[in-house]
């Protein structure tokens, strides 16, 4: 069973933009897995945390991940009979970190100097160690989504922790709001600036309501991009007491309890534990920013899921 919550942030005028990708979300959930770290067995909480994740610290501080995971290359070329184009561009090159565009075939027969479609900004899942914006997954998703909501997806490639820990992600999220900003990419020029949604997915849910906790708090930094509403797919979050999902599901085949633990471990601030407002988004009472969200007049959309179907529905599939 899928559940969708929303928090009640008034606003008299629900888009309709807003109301296709709930629609399309909600299908995604029941005909398509959410992605899974594979790669993972089942271990107790006092293993390794390397071990669990199945990578390896390098002396020069970086990881090898032992798992490679499928990625598909960009398709920018107009003859390609496919109905969904994508590029890769730079965002900083000193920090590495890139998105990919995806823009439906028929917003080639719009000047691109009448902006019509909405912009989603996507943040991709991997408990913030794994994947990339080209990981095949993240990929066929966005594809989708651009094709069902005829939308314009900027999908962005963050830094991973352990090599770079949060904050890390959240201030390349909200880097790549401000580079988007000033873009004069023609692909983006198709985009309506004014209708522009942050969606992220597990991990990139996490990412994605923190970059807009920061976006919010800057507003007028990033016009002429206008922020409408977040959408978190099964966001990441967690603090030190236990929910009752989360004690039914310790021993989980696909993810169990000490996988999750462990990517916290290396992903939070040295020293952090799970109370981290990165994590636990209710310690102190909450952001103090929330107000600044409703006052925007975002729409925020969460995704959730029944435990044990939904667990049944991924391995079956």
């Amino acid at each position: 069973m899928v559940l969708l919550f929303a928090f009640p942030i008034p606003h008299s005028n629900y888009s309709a933009g807003m109301t296709t990708i709930t629609a399309l979300l909600c299908l995604h959930l029941l005909l398509f897995t959410v992605v899974r770290v594979n790669s993972i067995e089942p271990s107790s909480s006092s293993e390794d945390p390397y071990k669990i994740l199945n990578i390896i610290p390098n002396p020069d501080g970086t990881f090898t991940r032992l798992q490679n995971y499928p990625e598909t290359p960009p398709s920018p070329d107009p003859t390609l009979p496919i109905s969904v184009l994508s590029k890769d561009l730079t965002i900083d090159q000193s920090k590495h970190t890139w998105a990919r565009i995806y823009l439906p075939r028929q917003a080639l027969n719009t000047p691109p100097n009448h902006p019509n479609l909405p912009l989603i900004v996507f943040y991709h899942g991997g408990g913030f160690i794994f994947y990339h914006a080209n990981s095949t997954y993240f990929h066929d998703f966005c594809v989708r989504m651009a094709n069902a909501t005829q939308s314009v997806v900027v999908s962005v490639d963050y830094r991973l922790a352990p090599e770079h820990r949060l904050p890390v992600a959240y201030e390349d999220s909200v880097q790549a709001l401000h580079w988007i900003r000033a873009s004069n990419d023609l692909w983006l020029a198709h985009a309506d600036f004014s209708r522009c949604y942050l969606m992220g997915e597990s991990a990139g849910g996490n990412i994605a309501y923190n970059a807009g906790l920061r976006a919010a708090a800057e507003a007028d930094q990033i016009r002429p991009l206008k922020i409408k509403g977040m959408i978190l797919i099964q966001p990441f979050f967690g603090g030190k007491k236990r929910t009752p999902s989360e004690l039914r599901l310790a021993k989980d085949l696909n993810l169990p309890l000490a996988v999750t633990d462990s990517m916290w471990k290396l992903s939070l601030p040295v020293g952090a534990d799970r109370d981290h407002e990165y994590s636990n988004p209710t310690v102190n009472g909450g952001a103090k920013v929330l107000a600044s969200i409703r006052e925007l007049e975002w729409r925020v959309a969460v995704f959730g899921v029944m435990g044990t179907s939904w667990w049944t529905a991924r391995r079956s599939s």
